[in-house]
């Protein structure tokens, strides 16, 4: 195996483990609601959004293009190939790093913001040709905006199921609730899995162009299916610090908020990666569809202070992983040939 052979084997792997990292780090996504609110039982939530992240990820490739088209590879200084794996391998490193750091600490950051965050600080590093258009166009803007519609569409969701199910017994609206979570779940975990392992398949894709064994134009089916398969393998692992974090913390749940909240976050999911093949967190987008069921209530139901922190690592996450990233790349250019 010679050496740039080598080196492309080693970057997607660790692509691999980053997916896999991805997936038990966002596996409370899904279902932290539905544990939270008895609608499912843990083991058997996990399993069903393994399952269905692995599913999700044989949807559609659009996001895994817009992840290859942040930086132009091809652009990277210098003519051999281990350092454009370098490149890539860096901007993995980054993530990886953050997405372990915000799971240890049970934070419910963006693992796909770490990503992006990585690949812009490995090729700001290596003056490689970003493409801001790209970053402000499918990232920034897609970032903004699907947590807020996430807290105005669970807000507005939850205010009409509140006015037409006024007069219902409330024991039997929880037991139906609870039973309509199985369905919200599902499609947090399909959406997810849409969303995430594209992300990671657009990462290797540039590995194979970086190494020349690809031209970049499409994603082999070898590349869909491990990245789908590591994402799963990581969400049956479980993420019970982040889980606890979003099912409790933020505020208590309740079955129907728990609906609304997972039937909001699935539907902005999939409305940017098949709409506008935007790479939007999953995090962010059921994060503030909880914020926005639960301040239905009263605004001080919801725990600011926990949202507080929260918000705060979504706006450091980018630039962490970036910094980390451009680090690992001084380091590693270091023992270049």
């Amino acid at each position: 195996m010679d050496q740039t052979l080598a080196m492309v084997v080693a970057v997607v792997i660790i692509a691999l483990i980053f997916d896999y990292t991805n997936g038990f780090h966002d596996a409370a996504n899904a279902i932290a609601t539905s544990i939270s609110t008895r609608a499912l039982t843990p083991r058997i939530a996990l399993a069903m959004a393994a399952i269905l992240n692995f599913v999700g990820a044989l949807l559609g490739v659009g996001v895994a293009k817009t992840i290859q088209g942040i930086i132009d590879i091809e652009t990277a200084p210098g003519e051999s190939s281990a350092h454009a794996l370098t490149i890539v391998l860096a901007a993995l490193v980054g993530a990886i790093t953050w997405n372990l750091l915000t799971w240890y600490f049970g934070i419910p950051s963006s693992s796909s913001h770490a990503l992006i965050g990585g690949i812009i600080g490995a090729g700001l590093a290596s003056a490689t040709t970003v493409e801001w258009d790209t970053v402000v166009e499918k990232v920034a803007i897609p970032m903004v905006l699907s947590p807020t519609i996430g807290f105005i569409g669970a807000f507005a969701l939850m205010t009409a199921i509140t006015w037409i199910f006024r007069r219902a017994n409330p024991h039997r609206i929880g037991r139906g609730f609870r039973h309509a979570q199985t369905v919200s779940a599902a499609a947090m975990s399909l959406g997810h899995g849409l969303q995430d392992a594209q992300k990671t398949m657009g990462v290797i894709v540039l590995a194979l162009v970086a190494g020349g064994y690809s031209d970049g134009d499409g994603v082999p089916l070898w590349v869909i299916i491990g990245a789908g398969t590591a994402i799963a393998a990581g969400t049956y692992s479980g993420g019970w610090r982040i889980m606890r974090t979003l099912g409790r913390r933020i505020i208590d749940l309740d079955p129907p908020k728990g609906f609304a909240a997972e039937a909001t976050a699935a539907t902005v999911l999939y409305g940017m990666a098949i709409g506008l093949q935007a790479p939007v967190s999953t995090t962010h987008t059921i994060t503030s569809a909880i914020m926005g069921a639960g301040a239905t209530k009263r605004f001080s139901a919801v725990r600011w202070g926990v949202a507080k922190g929260i918000i705060v690592a979504w706006i450091i996450t980018i630039p962490a992983a970036a910094g980390v990233a451009a680090a690992t790349y001084f380091v590693a250019r270091i023992f270049l040939p």
